[in-house]
């Protein structure tokens, strides 16, 4: 953000001399003595000062060389008043309206809080006015108008809430005012017309509506004006467009709608910046905006803009075009004449995926700006080959192609580009060999080639890219065996995919060295031979695919040690042996084993009660396991008679050894037991509620943890029904499996979190017990409120639900009330309680309904506290899990060893909105070929919402009509309905961004839902 250099000596200078009095009532007189009282009780409203400002503040100094303050040449009356960046923490005093000569008064980047006294509009001689960056609340005081002078007003990064003071428009001299990221509500004031000497406004991030202002148009002295993420609505006014100094136009993530004038590069010739993203534009890219030579950042992307991109051979300055997401293109022919006039120097962004652009990619992008980091232009329909002069782009980081028609070779030029970081070209006919010039970025993190034709063998080289994250060459025409160079890639962490193609021979043991891996896939193939036990050692993996191959052996040898599986398919291969009863334990989601040599008997607890989720079907010589699996039973009576006697004499003998131990058994847990007391108990963090309960008591409650009594598994152990007598309270309780790595700490962790926060969208914690079981094993475990309606997973997933019980489907009010009901348990979590608590795993399983279907966010095991300013927790108490979350949810950072975060749980919340409406995992099938859930909602919007909304959607619960028949059959309400899923689709995208700055922030969500809630109550929606 920038002004002219005349503004800004404008706003820089500070006058010393005293001004003429000011006339008013003043009933007590100012004296150096008031401005020293008024400083010390601006002191006294300080509650933390870890830099030690104010030890200077004291008797032994005059207070005009106390810290931070400045006083006049004149008279020893406080001037300046600066302490920015000190970390302060406390409130504003009243007593500032005191200092009233004051001229300057900063304060920025502390932590205020509370409200803004209204006696700063005592203030008539300031001029700059700087509360950015703290925690002010309330709303901005009215009285601020009697700030006759002021020049620059600041208060951007607080939580002021209410509309903008219509008399802040009296304040002439105003020439910047700066607002953004607040609460602020309202309409924007119609007298903000008169400020005329206004250069900036900033104003983005609040909930400012309605239309913006014809008036605007008279402030010609305007520079810069921010309103981008608000929920402004309707046409631009077109007096905006005749602020010839207007440089700066922001605008992103609104509603405003209509086209733009054709002649905008003409009226805002000045124009630096036109960002417009995430509206509701139409119409075509004014062609004369190539005359706003000054033009750097043309950022469009999210609209309905349609036609032809213009030329903007004129435009040398250049940094960023992005308009992805439109219905830009006119044909083959033309299209492509935008990215040859492209001649800036300065160009370091392309983004254009996501349109109907169609040619071929002409070989003069190599003469493209060597500043160029990102290249995209992904789901368009371009074709031909990819230039080999992409070669030249040699400071690009990012090249994405996939989801169009490119054909021929990757060229090897491809190898020039050393600083590339994601390489995405999935989804093309693009064939031959993968070149072994791939070796020659070092820095990849992501290459994801599949959905193509390519052949040949995986070149070995790929073992010098270090960096990779993730490595996708499925569906494609591979061949040959794996090289073992391609497991030392030690870095690999989220996916390894090489499924359906054609590759043969063995697994290497070189595989057990991607112990940091979470997917490995490889499904489809011709591989054969046992799988290396080494595998055993890649503990991370969460999703093991090798099902459709010629594999052989017994199973146990490479799984034992994997119990971190939530999902395994080897169906279809030549395994055999036993079926592992340690698979009973794994936190299993998905088992398919079916169409193998599997034989004995089927275990029969754990994930084996849920037969919808495990499939074993084809195994021939399995027996026993639940009654539905309708499976033989074990036989026992083999050799019965011919073994009988030596039987007889086994039992003799064991009798005999076991009443011989006896004695020794009793005398040894005589001093075990004796040892226990006299050491101390086990340490149960304090929890309001219930008396802690002991282990016997959950025996009772549970019926032995029976097996009728089980609900599901959680993530670290099982989850049982219990009924608490002493309280005659149905309860759940969360039993953890301790033999899993990280479980003890997930318990410690739920209890550190959920003993001190209450919100009624978070799950409720009773009680917990942390004792020995009648086998003297450590048992910890959590009871917490029943919900009756189980979780959001089963009822978006009904194949899930237990013993496979029916659900109705959630109508639309549903589930636009629990995706409420869990924003705001974040928004409580990120801001609003004694800590801030960072969840780190937002998904539909954790994600529980009680009996009015009301959303509960539950399991606490990975969160991390962050003690915050008002908090007392000290830092040692705050705990991680050190887990990255569940596959599909976990943000993109957190796989290249990024700290946990609360942008992290907006992109799981983000995508946990998107399946709520959408009803597909983001792991589903469809998604494996390099598109997300987050591409395929972003690229329907706005006009494909209902194809990509669940289908068995229904408006109304008395209702059997889904989406498609609601929108087809009830015109009258087909508008609305399509809105409302525009605007929750929106909103989805925005949390699930790949960057995390980009996201959208949980106090707009919440906003914006409960914005919607309303809106669809009036409509009638149940």
């Amino acid at each position: 953000m920038s002004f002219s250099i005349t503004s800004l000596c404008l706003l820089s200078f500070v006058t010393l001399v005293v001004p003429l009095p000011y006339c008013r009532a003043i009933s007590i007189p100012r004296t150096n003595k008031t401005d020293r009282d008024a400083l010390l009780q601006f002191k006294d409203k300080i509650s933390g000062d870890p830099f030690g400002v104010f030890n200077s503040w004291n008797d032994s100094i005059h207070f005009c060389h106390w810290h931070g303050i400045t006083c006049g040449r004149r008279h020893p009356r406080v001037i300046h008043l600066m302490l920015s960046s000190m970390n302060l923490v406390g409130s504003l005093s009243p007593f500032i309206g005191n200092l009233s000569f004051l001229q300057n008064l900063d304060i920025k980047n502390n932590t205020f809080v509370g409200e803004i006294p209204p006696e700063i509009g005592n203030l008539y001689r300031l001029k700059n006015l700087n509360l950015d960056n703290n925690s002010f609340s309330g709303q901005i005081p009215a009285n601020i108008s009697g700030c006759i002078n002021l020049e620059v007003l600041r208060m951007s990064y607080n939580m002021l809430v209410g509309e903008v003071p219509i008399s802040i428009a009296s304040l002439s001299k105003l020439m910047g005012l700066s607002i953004h990221r607040n609460n602020l509500s309202g309409n924007i004031p119609k007298n903000f017309g008169n400020l005329t000497s206004l250069v900036f406004i900033w104003a983005t991030s609040n909930d400012f509506v309605g239309r913006i202002p014809a008036s605007l148009g008279r402030l010609q002295n305007l520079e810069e004006l921010y309103f981008g993420f608000n929920g402004l609505s309707g046409t631009l006014p077109s007096s905006i467009f005749n602020i010839s100094s207007l440089h700066t136009f922001h605008f992103p993530q609104n509603q405003l709608e209509g086209s733009l004038p054709s002649d905008l590069g003409i009226t805002l010739r000045n124009l630096v910046e036109l960002s417009v993203a995430n509206n509701q534009f139409t119409g075509p890219i004014p062609a004369s905006i190539s005359n706003a030579t000054n033009l750097m950042e043309l950022v469009i992307p999210l609209n309905k803009f349609s036609g032809n991109m213009p030329t903007v051979e004129k435009l040398n300055w250049l940094q960023r075009i992005s308009a992805s997401v439109n219905y830009l293109g006119s044909g083959p022919q033309v299209d492509m004449k935008f990215l040859e006039s492209i001649n800036s120097t300065s160009l370091n962004l392309l983004a254009i995926g996501g349109n109907n652009f169609e040619g071929t990619l002409p070989e003069s992008i190599g003469n493209f700006s060597s500043q160029l980091s990102i290249m995209s232009m992904e789901y368009n329909r371009l074709s031909g080959n990819i230039p080999p002069s992409i070669g030249n782009l040699r400071g690009l980081e990012w090249l994405r192609i996939d989801n169009n028609k490119f054909t021929g070779s990757i060229p090897d030029t491809i190898g020039n580009l050393i600083k590339l970081k994601r390489f995405r070209a999935p989804m093309n006919k693009l064939t031959r060999n993968i070149p072994s010039t791939i070796g020659n970025l070092t820095e990849l993190i992501e290459l994801s080639l599949n959905g193509n034709n390519l052949q040949g063998s995986i070149p070995p080289s790929i073992r010098k890219c270090q960096n990779l994250l993730g490595i996708d060459l499925s569906q494609n025409d591979l061949s040959g065996i794996i090289p073992s160079q391609a497991f030392t890639i030690f870095s690999l962490s989220i996916y390894f995919d090489l499924s359906e193609n054609q590759l043969s021979g063995s697994l290497p043991e070189e595989i057990g060295k991607l112990n940091n891996l979470a997917k490995l896939d490889v499904h489809g193939n011709k591989l054969s031979g046992k799988i290396p036990s080494s595998l055993g050692r890649c503990t991370s993996l969460v999703e093991l695919h090798m099902q459709n191959n010629l594999f052989e052996g017994n199973i146990s040898s490479f799984l034992r040690s994997l119990n971190g599986l939530q999902y395994l398919d080897l169906s279809s291969n030549n395994f055999s042996g036993p079926v592992p009863t340690f698979l009973e334990k794994f936190q299993l989601q998905y088992l398919n084993l079916s169409f193998n040599n599997f034989e004995g008997e089927v275990p029969s607890k754990g994930l084996f009660l849920n037969t919808s989720a495990t499939s074993l079907k084809g195994n021939d010589k399995l027996c026993g396991g639940m009654s539905i699996l309708d499976l033989p039973s074990c036989s026992t009576s083999k050799g019965k008679h011919g073994s009988s006697i030596s039987r007889s004499v086994i039992i003799i003998v064991t009798c005999g050894i076991v009443a011989a131990l006896i004695p020794l058994v009793l005398l040894m847990t005589f001093y075990w037991l004796r040892r226990k007391k006299s050491e101390a108990p086990l340490e149960t963090p304090s929890i309001r509620g219930f008396q802690q309960v002991s282990y016997e008591d959950l025996v009772k409650a549970t019926d032995g943890f029976s097996s009728s009594n089980f609900i599901g598994m959680g993530g670290f152990g099982s989850v049982y029904k219990g009924n608490l007598a002493d309280e005659n309270k149905i309860v759940a309780v969360k039993v953890f499996n301790l033999k899993q790595r990280g479980a003890s700490k997930s318990f410690t962790a739920e209890c550190e979190v959920l003993k001190n926060i209450r919100h009624r969208n978070l799950v409720k914690i009773l009680t917990a017990c942390s004792s020995v079981d009648f086998q003297g094993n450590e048992f910890k475990a959590l009871v917490y409120d029943f919900m009756e309606n189980d979780s959001l997973e089963e009822w978006l997933h009904p194949y899930l639900a237990p013993n496979g019980t029916p659900r109705h489907e959630l109508t639309f009010v549903q589930r636009l009330n629990i995706a409420f009901d869990v924003a705001c348990a974040v928004d409580y979590l990120h801001h609003q309680c004694q800590m801030e608590v960072i969840h780190c795993d937002l998904k539909p399983s954790n994600i529980l309904l009680d009996a009015q279907m009301n959303g509960h966010v539950s399991d606490f095991g990975l969160a991390k506290i962050f003690p915050n300013a008002i908090g007392d927790l000290p830092v040692s108490q705050t705990s991680s899990i050190g887990l990255r979350g569940t596959i599909g949810y976990a943000p993109p950072e957190y796989g290249m060893g990024s700290e946990v975060s609360k942008d992290g749980d907006m992109y799981s919340y983000g995508v946990l909105l998107l399946e709520i409406f959408t009803g597909k995992r983001p792991t589903h099938d469809m998604f494996k070929d390099a598109l997300n859930l987050h591409d395929y909602c972003a690229a329907a919007l706005p006009e494909r919402v209902a194809e990509i909304a669940d289908q068995q959607l229904r408006f109304c619960e008395a209702e059997e009509s889904s989406i498609a028949d609601t929108l087809s059959n009830q015109k009258s309400i087909s508008a609305h309905v399509q809105e409302c899923l525009v605007m929750i689709f929106e909103i989805g995208v925005a949390c699930s961004a790949e960057l995390p700055r980009e996201r959208m922030k949980i106090s707009d969500v919440v906003r914006r839902l409960r914005s919607l809630k309303e809106r669809v109550n009036k409509m009638g929606f149940r």
